[in-house]
């Protein structure tokens, strides 16, 4: 027979077990279903107006910060805000209400956005301009893959994600060393430069060398003697060059992934290799697939 652990008494087991548990009534299940299924016709409307006022809402905002348009329309964009909030807010305790497990939701990931983006509002009230945080509110949208059975995608944001985890070793050293050469660049300009072209100190050459390195070249800052200029051009050659960099790491570390993600087998007709999992034919011959030959080469 199991006792309870010392200093717990059965009583409050009890309440704790059926508390964790938190059984659904017919209303809440039904009320679930709505807001957090999408299989079924009341869940899609529910989802698919959901997501429309979260694209009201964030062009509301966006609306707002034009400052012509805040001039004439403040007080109607100001209501239209509010609306929104009040809305977002009931459906936000709404969810909390119909969960089993409220913590859980409120502490995920979708959980803690949806918290996000009702909280800026109430937080205007104390501290004047955080309302333009609501453009968080986008981060809504990514329930669009589940609303419309988008979820096919994701498994190319793993590939990407997979890809990019594989090549981060590779991406920080190589920003290590972008940082470096910019740092040496930047300390070499204000030196040769000084105060009087514009370089006025290394921090001010730095923030040069990486605008010229990007070949972003906003011009604010540029070399006057020919030694200075005779830096950039090696600069901005040297920018080109570094920018494929990253692009090449990725790619090669996607090539990968995409390569890993296929079931390694040998068509047993033609000797074709590295068929899809799902694949059915060869996509050579077009044999059927059911009598493969794993390949020992991946």
């Amino acid at each position: 027979m199991n006792r309870p652990r010392q200093g717990t008494s059965p009583r409050w087991s009890a309440r704790a077990t059926a508390s964790e548990e938190r059984p659904l009534t017919p209303k809440r299940a039904l009320w679930y279903d709505i807001i957090f299924e999408a299989d079924t016709p009341a869940g899609k409307a529910f989802d698919v107006s959901l997501l429309l006022l979260i694209i009201l809402s964030v062009v509301a905002v966006m609306l707002e910060s034009v400052e012509g348009i805040r001039a004439e329309a403040g007080g109607l964009l100001l209501g239209v805000e509010w609306a929104f909030t009040v809305i977002f807010t009931f459906e936000y305790i709404a969810r909390l209400v119909c969960v089993r497990h409220p913590s859980r939701y409120a502490l995920s990931f979708f959980g803690i956005v949806d918290f996000l983006a009702i909280l800026p509002t109430y937080l205007s009230l104390f501290f004047a301009g955080t309302h333009a945080l609501l453009i968080i509110r986008v981060l809504r949208l990514l329930r669009t893959f589940r609303v419309f059975k988008l979820t096919r995608f994701m498994g190319q944001a793993t590939m990407l994600a997979v890809a990019l985890k594989s090549s981060r070793e590779k991406i920080i050293v190589f920003l290590g060393a972008v940082l470096s050469i910019t740092l040496i660049m930047g300390s070499l300009m204000y030196l040769v430069e000084g105060p009087e072209n514009g370089f006025s100190s290394i921090p001010q050459g730095v923030y040069w060398a990486i605008v010229t390195m990007t070949t972003v070249g906003y011009g604010d800052i540029a070399p006057q003697t020919i030694l200075g200029q005779v830096i950039a051009s090696f600069m901005m050659i040297l920018g080109y060059g570094i920018i494929a960099v990253p692009t090449g790491i990725v790619t090669v570390e996607l090539a990968e992934a995409a390569r890993g993600s296929r079931e390694v087998v040998t068509c047993g007709s033609c000797g074709t290799k590295g068929h899809n999992a799902d694949a059915a034919f060869c996509r050579r011959c077009g044999a059927p697939l059911g009598d493969v030959i794993p390949s020992d080469n991946p």
